[in-house]
């Protein structure tokens, strides 16, 4: 027992010099963070009285105490560490949940300090009197919420809201979030950058906000500090410092910096024409991770080309322009990579021709379309989606298949997207998925969920009544059919009213069941999908009449890292206001299982492993 004593002490002295030594706060943030700062360096008498009573024996009260403890000051440090090394744009956008993050902290520690039989500890009777005081501080701070700056938050939803701000908003800002200067600017970008990097790629509301803000905050650092803007602009002097580009600016694949950086199925980021040369040669694999792809589709990774662009403005780098790459034989341009000729006797043959050369040519332009991204911009620019839609009503199953294929190929170009859906083929897409082949029906998927990736699309999909066809295919297609369902149905439920729409069609019971098949290859989809359904009430409550605690706790137990991040997030969402779900989960043994994904998971994993426990540490284990 002494050797534990001593080991727990110790840590508790490295941790409380770890919290003294951290440097002070410059954001929102300064007052709960300094409070905390000053309680926690208050406990560092009590740990050198402990340290000077080597020989006393103590019992395993105080060492619960201590350990406790312990764990309390860990919380505290990560907080105090997020909170010196995070974003300050979106600390004051999320002002309560941090201010409910310090006030759960406070809570630990005092809650530990309570639990410490000072009687039975050799203390001097200053020191005593001391932790005494402390103890009591940290008592009267439970439950009191830090005060609302309100003329913050009324400055932030006006910049937010208003197409054109007064300038002083900005300006206030710039004061309040101590983001005045272009060194402050440049640790902020670094700041996001690193949140973007560690969400993997998961969208998330808030980056599109914070980026905006971000650029507002730099032109009025710009316009109150000219002299800043001509030093930013001796682009000699800057280059002759040759700045280092981060690792993750640059392209895994060519290791240059990224100009048009998109996210790939795995969550991985690459420069577009290097992952898309990537998937034309056949791969269907990540180049980085090596897991195969869901899917082809290619999301643009908007945030981090705004940091890119923030950080080669502050480094006097010039981003490479980009450059056409589709070029035709008529401008008699000394090479080509797609032939307009033969693509112009295609559509000939689409608008005019009968039955079978319609199939005919229509299927030739679905392989061109896979064939290279060329072809895509040429197929497009020479008028054939109208034509290619007209034919998704065909009453001959090969002809819909190549059109919807086609289509599908075609849309992997961004901007081909638009197109198709300004030529109407969103309700003929979807009527392919309800009646057409097995093959015309998966493709039909995939190409609502490439269609998707265009924020405004997936409500149009919606409403188009895709969601019903789509678990329709989860349900009775084939393996592949049933992933590109999943895939299409992921993407159309970040969207709230499809969570609703999917809700009501029926998706839960479905998704549950596959849930119970771990045979089936479906488990990671119906993770996912659940995770996003349980975060809407109508959601949760028809995911908790299927009963999947069981399940889910398993999964947690023995899944693969990302399955049991989305389990823990599940079993968060329905434990949450539920006495009664956590009762089941304590009675299948989670604890032990959620302190290790607490310690061990992903970081979202980590959160929500460490929410369901406070959950339960809060459930009375006698209560009836």
């Amino acid at each position: 027992m002494g050797h534990q004593k001593e080991e727990l002490i110790n840590e508790l002295t490295e941790l409380i010099d770890g919290v003294s030594g951290l440097p002070e706060c410059r954001s929102v943030s300064k007052r709960m963070y300094s409070n905390l700062v000053r309680r926690v360096k208050l406990l560092s008498p009590l740990v050198e009285d402990l340290k000077d009573s080597d020989g006393v024996e103590v019992g395993d009260d105080v060492v619960h105490g201590l350990e406790l403890l312990r764990i309390a000051i860990i919380s505290g440090l990560e907080l105090l560490k997020s909170v010196n090394e995070g974003s300050k744009i979106l600390q004051a956008l999320q002002i309560e949940n941090i201010s409910s993050r310090f006030l759960n902290v406070t809570e630990q520690i005092e809650d530990a300090l309570r639990h410490i039989p000072y009687n039975k500890l050799d203390l001097s009777e200053e020191v005593r009197e001391q932790i005494e005081l402390v103890h009591a501080q940290f008592k009267r701070a439970i439950g009191k919420m830090e005060s609302p700056d309100e003329q913050l938050e009324k400055d932030l939803a006006m910049a937010q809201r208003e197409q054109y701000p007064d300038p002083m908003v900005f300006k206030r800002l710039s004061e309040k979030l101590h983001l005045r200067t272009i060194n402050d600017l440049k640790k902020e970008s670094l700041a996001i950058h690193d949140m973007v990097i560690s969400s993997g790629g998961d969208p998330e509301e808030c980056f599109e906000t914070i980026a905006y803000l971000l650029r507002k905050l730099k032109d009025c650092a710009m316009t109150e500090n000219p002299e800043l803007d001509a030093l930013e602009g001796d682009k000699s002097l800057i280059k002759h410092r040759s700045p280092v580009i981060p690792d993750d600016f640059r392209c895994p694949i060519s290791l240059e910096l990224m100009k048009d950086p998109v996210i790939v199925s795995t969550g991985q980021t690459y420069e577009r024409s290097c992952i898309q040369k990537w998937l034309d040669a056949g791969h269907k694999t990540c180049p980085k991770t090596q897991q195969t792809l869901l899917h082809t589709a290619l999301t643009p990774n908007y945030v981090l080309k705004s940091l890119i662009a923030l950080w080669c403005e502050s480094n006097g780098v010039e981003l490479p322009k980009n450059q056409g790459t589709c070029r035709n034989k008529r401008t008699g341009a000394g090479g080509s990579d797609c032939d307009r000729v033969a693509i112009d006797a295609l559509l000939q043959k689409l608008a005019n021709g009968n039955p079978e050369q319609q199939r005919a040519a229509a299927g030739e332009l679905r392989l061109l379309a896979k064939r290279n991204a060329d072809n895509r911009v040429c197929i497009a620019g020479a008028g054939a989606i109208p034509l290619l839609v007209e034919l998704l009503s065909s009453s001959d199953s090969r002809t819909q298949e190549h059109a919807v294929t086609a289509l599908l190929n075609l849309s992997i170009n961004e901007g081909n997207k638009g197109t198709i859906v300004n030529a109407g083929a969103i309700p003929d897409i979807v009527d392919v998925l309800r009646n057409g082949s097995m093959e015309a029906r998966e493709n039909a998927a995939a190409t609502l969920f490439s269609l998707s990736v265009v924020d405004e699309n997936k409500v149009a999909i919606g409403a188009a009544g895709a969601i019903p066809a789509l678990i329709d295919l989860l349900c009775h297609g084939t393996p592949r059919g049933k992933k590109d369902a999943a895939t299409a149905i992921f993407n159309l439920s970040i969207y709230q009213g499809n969570k609703v729409r999917a809700v009501r069609a029926g998706i839960v019971p479905p998704l549950v069941r596959l849930l119970k098949d771990p045979g089936g290859g479906m488990m990671d989809e119906a993770l996912a999908i659940l995770a996003i359904l349980a975060s809407h009430q109508e959601g949760k409550a028809a995911i908790a009449q299927s009963e999947p605690l069981p399940v889910l706790v398993q999964v947690i137990r023995t899944g693969s890292p990302r399955n049991r991040e989305n389990a823990a997030a599940i079993l968060w969402s329905l434990c949450t206001g539920d006495v009664q779900s956590l009762k089941i989960v304590r009675e299948l043994g989670a604890e032990e299982v959620l302190k290790e994904l607490s310690e061990n998971g992903t970081d979202r994993a980590k959160r929500k492993a460490g929410s369901v426990l406070e959950l339960l540490q809060r459930v009375d284990p006698v209560e009836s």
